[in-house]
């Protein structure tokens, strides 16, 4: 991602029609247009096969119409990022009342932070990904002499899979968050490690380890 940028371009002007921004959208330069001239600009510039940010002629795909740098409420140029709502903030939302006592960040800042929450949390549900495995595997082993001790097996068998299906999913979201992240997805960072937050982990498969330990513990029943 290119990072934001003070430029030239008047606050809350087009510099394609040089009248206030109506539907801001933003080039991945970070530079504000009227989302029909922008559109309009792509459409003539695809013709020739050749498309450019219209303000600093960065070279860009037809895919620039994003919002990710404009505050949808004021159509003004995105500078923070709330950690308490999760809400891409401009200098007029800074002074709102609802945001005062709120913890911002600037927006480097928080994609830094969330890219290293989004690595820590996939290390760590792949390390987590892998001790269901390995319960998986013990399950599968129980010697079958203990048929009276097996009766509830199915169930855990089937709690672990589900266990192993949930963790591969968080992972796979993990790593294309990591390798996705941009202004366009740092509310989806939060929310996607809310879930694979420890705490919620633990209420969902506390007891799958500790019952495989019991049964191996316990004596083969005799025949």
């Amino acid at each position: 991602m290119i990072p934001l940028h003070k430029d030239t371009q008047e606050e809350g002007v087009c510099p394609i029609c040089q009248e206030r921004l109506k539907e801001a959208v933003s080039t991945k330069c970070g530079h504000l247009f009227c989302r029909v001239c922008l559109k309009q600009h792509v459409e003539k510039a695809s013709a020739s096969g050749v498309i450019c940010c219209p303000l600093c002629r960065k070279p860009c795909s037809e895919e620039v119409l994003g919002t990710g740098y404009i505050c949808l409420n004021h159509q003004k140029r995105v500078c923070r990022f709330c950690e308490e709502s999760r809400l891409l903030l401009c200098v007029e939302c800074l002074v709102s009342p609802e945001h005062t006592s709120h913890r911002e960040l600037t927006i480097e800042n928080a994609l830094s932070h969330y890219k290293f929450q989004v690595d820590y949390g996939n290390h760590r549900l792949e390390a987590e990904l892998e001790r269901q495995h390995q319960t998986r595997e013990q399950l599968d082993g129980l010697p079958q002499q203990r048929p009276g001790q097996l009766e509830h097996m199915p169930a855990e068998v089937a709690r672990i899979s589900k266990a192993v299906t949930q963790l591969s999913s968080l992972v796979v979201d993990l790593e294309r968050m990591a390798k996705e992240l941009d202004t366009n997805t740092l509310k989806n960072a939060g929310d996607l490690l809310n879930r694979s937050a420890p705490q919620k982990l633990e209420v969902i498969y506390p007891h799958l380890g500790k019952r495989v330990n019991e049964l191996f513990l316990q004596p083969p029943q005799k025949l």
